[in-house]
């Protein structure tokens, strides 16, 4: 990947889920809520605390729960992307 992300910060790859029909209505994409869930693909070094280096705690591949409004958004060779900190991700999914 391309991007680095440097800090604690990651970059997650959207895991867009699939709701394109209710029942028999189909629901728009303006009504569809923003995407929780991502797959980490790039990690940055970690954080300084005065002169020592906290290694980040999530890796490349792990699938991430993350707030609703958390990160910046990207859009990076046809694909979506979100820039977090390490403290916005909520849960690491099995």
């Amino acid at each position: 990947m391309a991007i680095k992300p440097i800090g604690d910060r990651v970059v997650v790859q959207i895991v867009e889920e699939e709701f394109s029909k209710v029942g028999s209505l189909y629901v728009p994409d303006t009504a569809k809520e923003r995407p929780q869930r991502g797959k980490i693909v790039a990690v940055g070094e970690g954080r300084y605390e005065g002169k020592d280096l906290i290694p980040m705690r999530v890796k490349i591949g792990d699938k991430v729960l993350f707030g609703k409004y958390a990160g910046t958004e990207l859009k990076y060779e046809d694909e979506d992307y979100l820039i977090l900190s390490e403290h916005d991700i909520l849960a690491v999914i099995d």
